[in-house]
């Protein structure tokens, strides 16, 4: 009788602990699609999910974007803004910030923060991959006169998540000088605190269009030692997109480029030497070349250049050590 109820027991703990693990499973990933394209701007960036950090989902200078609606967004020198990649990345953040997740990190301390008021217009969105992959950092361009992450890093960093690598997609201030300085203490952010993020801190890449490029290519060359006085690891790859960086110091790291032969911005011919004079040294380099795609192109969707991230990732890949 005594063996019975102790069997009785535990079946029933067993199926309470059975049912509470579904119903924690089950509101972890039952997703919300909470924003349409119809969605307000001014909604998004004030829903209390998000904290105070909402207003850094698009540029922190308001005159660098317009529109009312998710759909009707416009950023400055920005063309190809594709509304259902909005829309997904404010439903990814929004789902995983609901659900208890950290999506948003400062990389500065309110004391810096207190000492240049600017600092408060930085940090760091997580697109949380798989426990203890490796990590990107995907860097938005601009002209450094705002941060443009909505359409050239954002959708890149979800597009690396889903993939199973963890992506942070970084808002510096605007300029090469601070870009740089912003770049380089969220590297050592991560890095530093890589065991509570569950991301692995070695090969990571550091990914970039336009603006953003360049300061990715900067710290692949110099380090940030530079910049913040630190030395870590270099990336292990980086990846650039439609800028004419010419300067090729000899140091750099593994690189790929993608550009189309249409850009009036960044020209392809100059992108194509220095990866031409990065391979002379030696390091692996490549370059893709897109005929009829102009500055801006993003993840190249329904383009020419649909795909490209899969080649990048797979260059990232092999020069992982």
């Amino acid at each position: 009788m005594i063996k019975q109820i102790k069997i009785i027991i535990y079946i029933v703990v067993f199926i309470s602990l059975y049912n509470i693990t579904n119903i924690k499973a089950n509101n972890m990933t039952k997703n919300e699609n909470k924003w349409t394209e119809n969605s307000l701007i001014n909604d998004v960036i004030n829903d209390p999910v998000f904290e105070d950090y909402g207003r850094l989902l698009f540029p922190a200078d308001s005159n660098f974007f317009s529109g009312k609606t998710l759909k009707d967004l416009k950023l400055t020198w920005y063309s190809n803004i594709s509304p259902k990649d909005t829309v997904d990345v404010v439903n990814f953040l929004y789902n995983r910030a609901k659900i208890g997740e950290k999506v948003f990190y400062n990389i500065y301390t309110d004391e810096e923060i207190a000492n240049d008021k600017e600092k408060a217009n930085t940090g760091l969105f997580f697109f949380r991959g798989n426990d203890n992959e490796k990590f990107a950092i995907c860097n938005a361009g601009g002209g450094f006169a705002f941060v443009g992450a909505m359409h050239d890093s954002f959708p890149h960093a979800l597009e690396l998540s889903k993939k199973g690598y963890n992506a942070f997609a970084l808002i510096y201030r605007p300029g090469s000088n601070t870009g740089c300085e912003d770049l380089a203490r969220a590297i050592s952010f991560i890095i530093d605190n890589a065991k509570e993020l569950k991301v692995d801190k070695n090969n990571y890449s550091l990914w970039g269009g336009s603006a953003g490029a360049r300061l990715s290519a900067w710290l692949g060359s110099f380090g940030t030692e530079r910049f913040i006085g630190k030395y870590y690891d270099k990336p292990s790859a980086v990846i650039m997109q439609y800028t004419g960086l010419s300067e090729v110091y000899g140091n750099e790291p593994p690189t790929y480029n993608v550009v189309g032969t249409n850009d009036g911005i960044a020209s392809f011919r100059v992108m194509q030497d220095r990866i031409n004079r990065i391979k002379k040294n030696g390091t692996d380099a490549m370059i893709e070349v897109y005929s009829g795609l102009s500055h801006g192109f993003g993840l190249g969707r329904g383009t020419v250049a649909e795909g490209w991230i899969d080649n990048a990732i797979e260059f990232w890949e092999r020069n992982s050590k």
